[in-house]
């Protein structure tokens, strides 16, 4: 049985506030009408009343004596009825009676086969890509609700999902069972047994199998894994017409079990769940070994820099001695008029200094290491990597993304003269894939013509192949993150419909031109309006060599009695441990309703939601089950928490848990003097890990090994989304789809970040997506803005202006950006993949360089507003302050295992994010109950309080925190009840 709590089928609250019981509760004229012209006596008017607003909240008839009693007080006192009174039904007849007639009133149909209907029908079409029981429950209500027909009781919803859901999985294991041969079937099986193998693992774990640091010897490790996945039983043929999210659902479940649990299910499902993860392996290891490639063709251009830069510094004695040489050779002939008498000395000065061949030597050797030009010296790096990189080649399927095909062609000749051994090589090849740099150092001048130097060209091609597969120009089959995003895009004939509506809501003109000609209207108007404000602005001056400058705000200092203020809430702020908050903000939100197992039924483990708060307090504080059930006095093991976090917690039920505390915090009035929830910053700060994983790198700002937690914290402080991302990666790419998978009541439209949040093409989908990007950013005199036209200028700012925009560029491809943001807002493809490629500097792929040129224009309209409004700036800088604050706050709360995530699995690794994300939240609502609480105390106290002073305040509040020691755990103790109002 799926748990109610895990639902959205309506149920009453414990405890409802004032103002929910005023907005909710309270009869209005024609409800009092409705129920006196049912019955003239007292008692059943006001059993009539409690139904009547019981249904409206719930959606279906509760038994009148299961209803809160403060629901009935306030209903009670809201429609006149004595105290003495009491809500009883004596006659059923009456009952169902008065239950038609509210159906009535209110337009809602009865329960009934009908409702039957819709609801198994709507369960039915959900369990083809849904497989939680409590996600088909959900999406039959939401469909009955909205055809207006009363719900059923939960045991029914419940019944009809599991019956549903068993049906929809069986089809599909029976039609994977008649499509594996007996050969096959009894390959699957041998998966599961551990047979000679002298490390006593099956090749079921062997497929788990995670990729290393990137490493030539882990590449090659790399290639062998996917050659034995390609050899394992199972084709995509087996699992074809199954939905995706069914497979990737099958294949998360079956990644947390071992062999031995996998042997429990019957065979048909036992296959689908091998299949599944075998498949998701395939994809997911073309995934790494796209990546471990990229970051070793990376290395190697690392390593060919630093040698130029010790060549140079080896070369440097020799540069000053060909310097003193020539000085020498100047001075004889400014000495010896006499040419003949000039020549005998220089020669003779010549061979004093090693002779005119070693010196020729020596500048030859100079010459060639004078510019910036390292590709020459790259081979030596390479060469090692050879025989991985072609058999990788032969490994991944790869296809161009554009109608430009030069690269293909180039690893086609790469390819034909793999085994050659010379050094150059006569072959056609075009070059337009790389730059003049690198044709110069490929191509060889010799007696017979140009010849190709075939070591060089390798090297070449392969680091132009590792570029356009970053950029999406080259893509490869059977890959996720590096998959031809084109086919991921919904077609022109699908967007064609949407078009309107959708330029509707954000403003937009609904064709190209009227478009590229408002826009262009509005960067000419907001410039104009700059240039015309400079005289009177204060805060922006150019100096003498004219660079722009803008002068800082005066900084603010805190009141007196904001100090005082926040003395006095510290000093009674109440000493709690992590432990007791978790529980606190569980009772109040029901946060841990969202653990469970992945199947969706209901655990079967003793007290889950005092496992689930300990799990989550283990893994977000990082203390490891390990350390955490040494401090625990026994009440669990290690096992017990890994298992919890393994089988019942995922990065879903992260996110719904954290959603819960979000929504209930944003209930509260205090954190509306903090900021309005509109706007949200973004920011990065770096966590160790170990380095034997494919995320870690090293970071140049921070030092040392690790990945970025990358957190989207509101205006009003509380966490919104995080990542965990790689030191390595821009930080912009993910900030777009920190907001659009925050789902919860808390939608910022306007976001902050620094210099790593912001790119042109950023710019033009946030712009496009109707978010409003406003990044703090250093040194932003060094970035252009760009004209409206080629023949506009300014009279005081024309400096700051280079470049104009290409409109046409923009008119061309419109549809094709909207195709982007249509298919984001569908949810076909990620915006963090798309930005991932359209961040990387792309000569072939016009769509980029038509998100570049609308950034442009996106970038330069927001630079003339922050420097042309200071208030702006500050809000910008004070919002991007609370981020770093968090991150200050989340890593004290991070206190275990020496601030390490020790996982080496990358799923686990955000899941440790998300964790210490909870946590934080919990405290930082348990610290706004507290000060909420001590608010209005110290108010009635007669203590001054204003709302300048209250918002100076922050819940990140750690004093009165306690973190170490034993940790004991009472999930029984029930809290005072919350009330989130402020009346200040």
């Amino acid at each position: 049985m799926a748990s109610i709590e895990r639902t959205a089928y309506p149920r009453f609250k414990r405890n409802p506030l004032a103002n929910e019981l005023d907005a909710l509760y309270t009869p209005k004229e024609d409800e009092l009408h409705f129920a006196n012209t049912l019955s003239r006596k007292e008692p059943t008017r006001f059993c009539i009343l409690l139904l009547l607003k019981a249904f409206q909240r719930l959606g279906y008839f509760p038994d009148v004596a299961v209803i809160p009693s403060d629901i009935v007080q306030h209903i009670r006192a809201a429609s006149g009825i004595s105290s003495e009174v009491s809500p009883v039904y004596s006659d059923l007849k009456t009952l169902y009676r008065h239950h038609q007639a509210i159906r009535q009133h209110l337009g809602v149909a009865a329960w009934n086969d009908d409702g039957l209907r819709v609801a198994s029908e709507a369960m039915a079409t959900a369990a083809e890509v849904m497989d939680n029981p409590a996600d088909l429950i959900n999406v039959a209500i939401e469909e009955l609700v909205r055809q207006r027909i009363e719900l059923p009781a939960f045991s029914t919803l419940d019944r009809h999902s599991r019956r549903i859901r068993t049906l929809a999985n069986s089809r599909i294991f029976e039609t994977v069972l008649k499509r594996l041969s007996p050969s096959e079937r009894e390959g699957l099986d041998a998966l599961l047994e551990v047979g000679t193998n002298p490390q006593k693992k099956s090749l079921f774990f062997t497929i788990k199998q995670l990729p290393k640091c990137p490493s030539l010897g882990h590449l090659q490790d790399l290639l062998d894994h996917i050659v034995k996945l390609s050899d394992t039983v199972g084709s995509d043929q087996h699992l074809q017409g199954i939905p995706y999210a069914k497979i990737k659902h099958f294949a998360a479940e079956a990644k947390a079990l071992d062999a031995a649990e996998i042997k429990q299910f019957s065979p048909p499902k036992r296959y689908v769940l091998i299949l599944s993860m075998i498949h998701r392996a395939r994809i997911q290891t073309r995934d790494d070994l796209a990546n471990m490639f990229i970051k070793r063709i990376s290395q190697i251009h690392r390593r060919g820099k630093d040698e130029l830069e010790r060549l140079r510094i080896k070369f440097r004695q020799k540069t000053e001695h060909l310097v003193a040489t020539l000085s020498d050779v100047i001075n004889v002939l400014e000495t010896q008029p006499e040419d003949e008498e000039a020549g005998r000395t220089i020669r003779t000065l010549l061979t004093e200094h090693g002779g005119a061949a070693a010196l020729h030597d020596d500048c030859a050797a100079i010459t060639a290491f004078s510019g910036d030009n390292y590709f020459p010296l790259l081979w030596r790096f390479y060469r090692s990597h050879r025989p991985a990189l072609f058999r990788m080649l032969r490994l991944l399927a790869m296809t161009s993304t554009t109608e430009d095909t030069s690269l293909m062609q180039a690893l086609d000749v790469l390819m034909k003269h793999e085994h050659r051994k010379c050094v150059l090589i006569d072959d056609t090849v075009d070059f337009s894939f790389t730059n003049g740099r690198w044709k110069r150092t490929v191509q060889v001048k010799t007696e017979n013509g140009e010849r190709i130097n075939r070591q060089h060209f390798e090297v070449c091609v392969f680091s132009a192949l590792a570029a356009e597969i970053k950029s999406g120009d080259v893509a490869i089959r059977g890959s996720e993150s590096y998959a031809d995003y084109r086919e991921q895009l919904l077609g022109w004939e699908e967007c064609e419909p949407l078009v309107g509506d959708y330029c509707l809501q954000l403003g937009f003109a609904n064709n190209a031109q009227a478009f590229v000609t408002n826009l262009r209207e509005v960067l000419a108007q907001k410039a104009a309006e700059v240039d015309a404000g400079f005289p009177n602005n204060k805060a922006l001056g150019l100096t003498e060599s004219g660079l722009p400058i803008l002068k800082r705000s005066e900084p603010h200092e805190s009141k007196a009695s904001a100090r005082a203020l926040e003395a006095a809430l510290l000093q009674r702020m109440d000493e709690r441990n992590v432990i007791d908050v978790l529980c606190n903000v569980a009772h109040w939100t029901g946060w841990n309703r969202h653990f469970g197992p992945l199947s969706g039924s209901d655990p079967k483990i003793e007290n889950p939601g005092e496992r689930y708060i300990l799990t989550a307090f283990t893994y977000g504080c990082n203390l490891g089950p390990a350390q955490a059930s040494r401090h625990l006095r026994g009440t669990v093991t290690p096992h017990m928490l890994s298992f919890i976090n393994r089988r019942h917690a995922n990065t879903h039920k992260l996110n719904a848990a954290i959603k819960d505390i979000i929504n209930h915090y944003h209930t509260f009035e205090l954190p509306k003097l903090w900021g309005t929830g509109k706007s949200v910053a973004a920011d990065g700060t770096k966590l160790e890990i170990y380095v034997q994983n494919l995320l870690a790198e090293y970071h140049i700002r921070y030092g040392g090994y690790g990945g970025i937690a990358y957190h989207h914290i509101a205006d009003t402080y509380v966490a919104l989304f995080s990542h965990f991302i790689p030191c390595g990666v821009w930080e912009a790419i993910y900030i777009i789809e920190g907001l659009l998978q925050n789902t919860s009541d808390i939608q910022p439209d306007t976001v902050h970040a620094d210099t790593q949040g912001q790119s042109t093409p950023v710019f033009a989908l946030s712009y496009l997506l109707g978010i409003k990007l406003m990044p703090r950013i250093r040194n932003w005199h060094d970035l252009v803005f760009f004209r409206p036209g080629k023949d506009i200028t300014y009279k005081h700012i024309d400096i700051l202006f280079k470049d104009a925009i290409d409109w046409e560029l923009i008119e061309t491809h419109w549809k094709d950006l909207l195709r982007v943001v249509l298919s984001i807002k569908a949810g076909k493809v990620s915006s963090s993949i798309l930005l991932r490629k359209l961040s990387n500097y792309s000569r072939k792929n016009r769509l980029y360089q038509a998100f570049r040129e609308l950034g442009r224009v996106a970038r330069t309209l927001f630079l003339l507003d922050y420097i042309s409004d200071m208030e702006l700036r500050e809000q910008i800088t004070a919002t991007t302050n609370k981020v770093e604050a968090y991150n200050g706050f989340s890593k004290w709360l991070f206190f275990g295992g020496d601030g390490v995530i020790a996982d080496n699995d990358p799923e686990e690794q955000e899941k440790v994010i998300k964790y210490n994300d909870l946590v934080a939240n919990a405290v930082i609502f348990q610290n706004v109950v507290d000060q909420t609480r001590i608010l209005r105390m110290l108010k009635e106290e007669g203590f001054p309080i204003n709302r300048e002073d209250v918002a100076t305040l922050s819940p990140y509040v750690t004093s009165h925190i306690k973190r170490f020691g034993d940790y004991v755990i009472d999930s029984n103790a029930i809290p005072e009840p919350i009330d989130p109002t402020l009346p200040i």
